[in-house]
């Protein structure tokens, strides 16, 4: 059985998750919550739904250094979990001064403005951040970072910003910093734009096509749990000090790495009403996306203990059931 989050860990201690409002952030805070935390939010836009979970939010660009320092001092937390982002590839070659803007200054900007309270970081990147995404190979912490679209390497500039901190000024301060690069992740309530499982969503709700850009790129698909159990446990073995501030892959067993249409096709069948129709229309810009992208855990299994909790069959069966209602504490509390 891979480590459950622990509860003692988390009871009344103060947490801030930048970009609260967002998909990962949304399950964060609830399980944080679910551990007993005391948790407090900061995001560009206002939360959705429910947020009697939350001690405190602040609405604020990360891009906003004086109002990040401001928002930091008044939660003052314990521990950050960083995941305020421009997370979409294709709105960075569109925007790509706004993507480097958010990723990466809203990265030092948090680091920078840490209070005296703090004690761990998560700042979490991407899978995306290696350079040599396209050898087919897993990757491994080690690997050389890069990234030849904005939001890749916008990502591999986030991971050198925290290392920079981290070695600079932090770590003297006995502030641990790691960061944390994950594979795609799904699960119900993500309403992002250019996503695979919203768009199938929306296509299925209009009762018309989902057409796949790019339907043979293969990724590590996973539930949104499984990468969010691993930052938990791993932000526990930084308030612990052991030595764990460093960069961390999760992502899913390799069998669990497929190709787009084979995830589309899957959901497509399973979707409780009228089975949307799957299109393939490959766009001739997505080779500017990798073709293959594999993930090696085997640090986080080996010195975490980490593996993923639910497969990838279970995690396209729980998102299923995400759309259709199910609370989020059910499925945290099934693990």
């Amino acid at each position: 059985m891979p480590p459950r989050p622990d509860a003692n860990s988390w009871r009344g201690r103060r947490v801030l998750v930048t970009g609260h409002t967002g998909f990962k952030g949304r399950w964060l805070t609830r399980w944080l919550a679910e551990l007993g935390a005391e948790v407090h939010g900061l995001a560009d836009a206002p939360a959705g739904g429910t947020t009697d979970h939350l001690r405190g939010t602040h609405e604020i660009d990360v891009r906003a250094g004086e109002a990040v320092a401001g928002a930091l001092a008044a939660s003052s937390p314990e521990v950050v979990f960083h995941l305020a982002a421009q997370a979409i590839v294709r709105r960075s070659l569109v925007d790509p001064v706004g993507t480097w803007a958010t990723n990466v200054v809203g990265t030092a900007n948090v680091l920078h403005a840490l209070p005296d309270a703090t004690r761990a970081v998560v700042v979490v990147t991407s899978d995306k951040c290696y350079r040599d995404v396209d050898s087919g190979r897993p990757m491994r912490e080690d690997d050389a970072l890069g990234g030849r679209d904005p939001y890749s390497a916008s990502k591999a500039g986030q991971e050198l910003v925290a290392h920079a901190a981290r070695e600079t000024r932090l770590r003297a301060r006995g502030v641990q910093v790691a960061t944390a690069r994950a594979g795609n992740v799904i699960g119900g309530g993500d309403e992002a734009a250019d996503r695979l499982v919203p768009d199938l969503v929306r296509a299925a709700r209009a009762g018309r096509p989902l057409v796949l850009r790019n339907p043979d790129a293969v990724r590590p698909w996973q539930h949104v749990v499984n990468p969010l159990s691993g930052y938990l446990v791993l932000a526990e073995r930084l308030l612990a000090r052991d030595g764990f501030d460093e960069a961390w892959n999760f992502g899913p067993a390799p069998e669990d790495e497929r190709p787009v249409r084979w995830v589309a096709e899957r959901l497509a069948a399973a979707w409780p009403d009228a089975t949307p129709e799957v299109r393939a229309e490959p766009d001739p810009d997505a080779g500017q996306e990798t073709a293959v992208l594999r993930l090696d855990s085997a640090k986080a299994a080996a010195r975490l203990g980490w593996t993923p909790p639910l497969d990838l069959e279970g995690g396209l069966a729980a998102t299923v059931r995400g759309y259709a209602g199910e609370d989020p504490r059910t499925v945290i509390a099934a693990l």
